[in-house]
């Protein structure tokens, strides 16, 4: 990967940190993703689902509780953005079994995008065991199909463009952090953009550099009115947004984001994680994980006025909206083994605790409009107080789902 950023550098000039991103992390033949199963224990890090399975039991529940809201689409095409090791569209499915006899009206099928072949490959594994095969030409959009052993359908994509166009819910867990984000300084002369150049005084290590002039970034990308020094933002996210945006708008459904992230009072983000420790970002490219946190406020501006957004709200009180403390109340009560018991106090207290997942991560939802209208008073009725208010999001609200 070294030899090749050099090689791109030294024709091109300095790249963008957007575009160095994209090259360690997704190069079709030295990608950190392409070619690397990074999650777990001995992976890089770790993400909610593989900690404790009661997180995916919840967004299961979300999930069903905005088919509910949308009126019961006879539909339902749960659609996750980077799947990891399948652990969440598992989790959410056997929800979704348990609940048989609410959803069980609902045809439910599953769509994954997914750039990886390894990570494809382990989700196949977790969804599908043996029943998956990959698609016989590189043309078809659907590159792997399988079915899962209660009979739903899986299908993967590299693009969301390729997911058939029908009532969904979009899941981006852990996400919208790994796509390439341009990085912006403010100087006396306006603002410039943070570029990665070869380092002179070591052919064999790189920095970063300042532009000499506006790059188009620069001049197209940071807003007019931004009062930070020093910001990140990422293109790509704000295009995959809009992408949401507007199937949510035509077609129904609703898109819950989770991910590291502010709302639009961080600068400088950017980082990476080799074997859960931190890790210079331009030291051996490719070896490790690239992040940048996610500024919600952007991704909010570029969904624009068709759909209601909601969030972010941390981690910690998502996960209490939405009855993690019962559910763990009922697990504990019925658990007799010390080591598990331990390990579900232990699983809590790192998805809940401020100072670990409960405050790092951050929920932000799209939802379509008439998700959020207020119910329609019957014909005749009178009312002398207001109007009936809108019905509650599960996860957003004090009032978890009962």
């Amino acid at each position: 990967m070294l030899k090749h950023l050099r090689s791109k550098i030294q024709s091109t000039g300095p790249i963008s940190v957007s575009e160095y991103m994209k090259e360690v992390l997704t190069n079709p033949v030295t990608g950190y993703y392409v070619r690397k199963n990074m999650l777990g224990a001995d992976g890089d890090f770790i993400t909610s689902p593989e900690i404790s399975q009661v997180f995916g039991e919840l967004l299961g529940v979300w999930i069903i509780s905005e088919w509910m809201g949308a009126g019961r689409p006879k539909r339902l095409q749960l659609v996750e953005l980077g799947p990891g090791k399948g652990s969440l569209a598992s989790d959410i499915l056997r929800v979704f079994s348990q609940l048989q006899s609410v959803v069980g009206g609902a045809s439910v099928s599953v769509h994954l995008v997914e750039v990886s072949p390894v990570l494809s490959r382990l989700q196949a594994e977790t969804l599908t065991g043996n029943r998956s095969e990959e698609a016989s030409s590189e043309d078809d959009p659907v590159y792997r199909r399988g079915e899962t052993e209660g009979g739903v359908s899986v299908s993967w994509y590299r693009r969301l463009e390729d997911v058939p166009a029908a009532f969904s819910i979009f899941v981006a867990h852990e996400f919208f952090d790994a796509l390439p984000v341009h990085k912006f300084q403010r100087t006396e002369k306006g603002w410039r953009e943070v570029l990665v150049d070869i380092d002179p005084a070591d052919p064999d290590r790189l920095r970063f550099v300042m532009a000499p002039t506006p790059t188009l970034a620069s001049s197209t990308l940071v807003q007019a009115e931004e009062r930070r020094d020093h910001v990140e933002v990422c293109a790509e996210g704000g295009v995959i947004v809009q992408q949401l945006a507007r199937r949510i708008q035509e077609e129904g459904g609703a898109a819950l984001i989770a991910d590291y992230g502010h709302d639009g009072t961080k600068t400088d983000t950017f980082r990476g994680f080799k074997g859960h420790r931190l890790h210079d970002v331009l030291l051996a490219p490719g070896s490790a994980d690239l992040t940048a946190d996610v500024d919600f406020s952007f991704l909010r501006r570029m969904a624009g006025g068709g759909v209601a957004c909601l969030g972010p709200v941390s981690q910690r009180s998502f996960l209490r909206n939405m009855g993690i403390d019962a559910r763990m109340q009922v697990l504990l009560r019925n658990c007799s083994d010390p080591s598990v018991r331990k390990q579900l106090i232990s699983s809590y207290d790192m998805l809940t605790n401020p100072a670990k997942m409960g405050e790092r991560f951050q929920f932000f939802s799209l939802l379509h409009r008439a998700r959020l209208a207020a119910p329609k008073t019957p014909e005749g009725l009178k009312l002398e107080k207001k109007s009936p208010a809108p019905l509650p999001v599960a996860g957003f609200t004090e009032l978890s789902l009962s």
